[in-house]
């Protein structure tokens, strides 16, 4: 399958020196933060394979979809923007901000609508496709994340990547550990996994939907990148860690970022891998890893999901610990 190669590869891996005192345990950290700037994060390895499906195949025009601080929106303007694609976004939520992702889309020069938190994405996405082809336009829609068969090839290839790196590094990881938005880089890991036959535990965090929902979208994903007779009972995935929903977070969470962004110089993002990373913090310190050496996270960019409203509720955190 075609690729385009515009992601910064292959991103390190770093390990987690004073996390991993703490812990008793080796703790690294993947950075697919690395793999750009407009394009950072992992969306960007699902579309160097989507975006070629859709050149290929005549398609001038995206929409996809996300909510209004999407890093997959973000990363699809960019990207249409370099391969000369018209692109459209259906983004669902409220606007209080002109900021982020939202700052950053209009810039690329994506056609942003944004639609009620009630209305339906996919109902949204198909009424201007349909729209757009009456224009004589030939559409292409990318579902949420860029999860699907062919977006999960980016994860594929992460996860040889990643196999790579531990024969380069001496190391082999007990588990990959990663936060789940849509299912597809976690089905591109754990495709890739049972291809491998290493056994390897690949371990996902919800940060909005059940377990359950999850692993049917997952399971449908590896269907339809292989229609074979897969045993789908070594998916694990935890929504114990969803919190108050999809893009909101407690103060502990905010927290918890806070004293990791002093302690290792990394910033967590606050929708995705800060959830995930807590979960999984929180799960080694409860024995739940104790069978593990070597661990291993997948930072998945984000960290323009900082909205105005979270940046003054950790200012006044900052504020309150320099006072006690």
């Amino acid at each position: 399958m075609r690729k385009l190669n515009i992601a910064n590869l292959d991103t390190p891996i770093k390990k987690l020196e004073k996390l991993s005192d703490e812990l008793g345990k080796n703790i690294y950290m993947k950075r697919d933060d690395f793999t750009g700037v407009e394009v950072s994060g992992n969306k960007i390895r699902k579309l160097e394979y989507v975006i070629p499906y859709a050149l290929d195949n005549g398609y001038d025009t995206i929409i996809t979809t996300g909510a209004c601080q999407s890093n997959h929106a973000r990363a699809t303007a960019a990207i249409c923007a370099m391969m000369d694609l018209e692109c459209h976004l259906i983004l669902r939520g409220e606007v209080k901000e002109y900021e982020g992702n939202l700052f950053l889309d209009d810039m690329l020069g994506a056609n942003v609508n944004i639609i009620p938190p009630s209305s339906s994405r996919e109902d949204a996405m198909e009424e201007l496709k349909q729209e757009l082809e009456t224009q004589g336009k030939r559409v292409l829609i990318i579902p949420v994340g860029a999860s699907n068969a062919i977006g999960s090839y980016g994860y594929i290839n992460c996860y040889q990547e990643i196999v790579k790196q531990e024969v380069e590094m001496g190391i082999h990881f007990d588990s990959i550990n990663l936060a789940i938005g849509s299912g597809g880089t976690y089905a591109g890991l754990w495709y890739a996994n049972e291809e491998a036959d290493t056994k390897n535990k690949i371990i996902g965090y919800s940060v909005d939907e059940t377990a359950e929902v999850f692993k049917e979208d997952i399971i449908k994903i590896v269907n339809d990148i292989e229609d074979a007779n897969h045993n789908f009972d070594t998916i694990s995935i935890n929504d114990s860690y969803i919190g108050l929903g999809y893009g909101k977070a407690t103060d502990e969470e905010l927290a918890f970022y806070i004293d990791f962004a002093k302690r290792e110089g990394i910033i967590l993002d606050p929708v995705y891998t800060g959830k995930a990373f807590r979960g999984l913090v929180t799960e080694i310190k409860n024995g739940h890893y104790a069978d593990q050496e070597n661990i291993l996270f997948i930072h998945t960019g984000g960290q323009q999901g900082y909205t105005k409203e979270m940046r003054d509720r950790i200012q006044a955190i900052l504020r309150k610990s320099e006072r006690a």
